[in-house]
């Protein structure tokens, strides 16, 4: 078996024309299609583990409302409830759509947020 700390620290010291060529190599010979956005090519300039572990756990999320589905009285009610919003602004969020409802809120809450949206009938993305 190879050296993988070896191994590892040549894919890190790849250019970006270097980690192009290895992932058509990837692609043609091995069928293998790297995640999109290159993994490789962001783990380079972090210079080791700490880039990777940050990047891998969010800890802030945005509760983005896609729709407000069949029940839009209920969900203008929910979104006044969670943002403290009036009568108008809450609906005129839910019309709109695609629009945050919270931002940068814990993992926990924007749980708690996007289950009470979903309850009253919205269709709710965490990002």
């Amino acid at each position: 078996m190879a050296d993988l700390k070896k191994l590892a620290e040549e894919i890190v010291g790849l250019t970006l024309l270097e980690a192009q060529e290895l992932k058509t190599i990837l692609k043609d010979e091995y069928g293998i299609e790297p995640a999109a956005g290159g993994a490789v090519m962001m783990a380079g300039p972090a210079g080791g583990d700490a880039g990777g572990a940050a990047a891998e756990e969010q800890t802030e999320f945005d509760v983005i409302l896609k729709s407000a589905g069949a029940s839009k009285i209920n969900v203008i009610k929910e979104v006044r409830g969670i943002t403290g919003l009036g009568l108008k602004e809450a609906k005129d969020l839910v019309e709109a759509g695609g629009k945050a409802v919270k931002e940068q809120v814990s993992k926990d809450e924007a749980e708690d947020i996007k289950a009470k949206l979903e309850a009253a009938g919205a269709e709710v993305e965490l990002k």
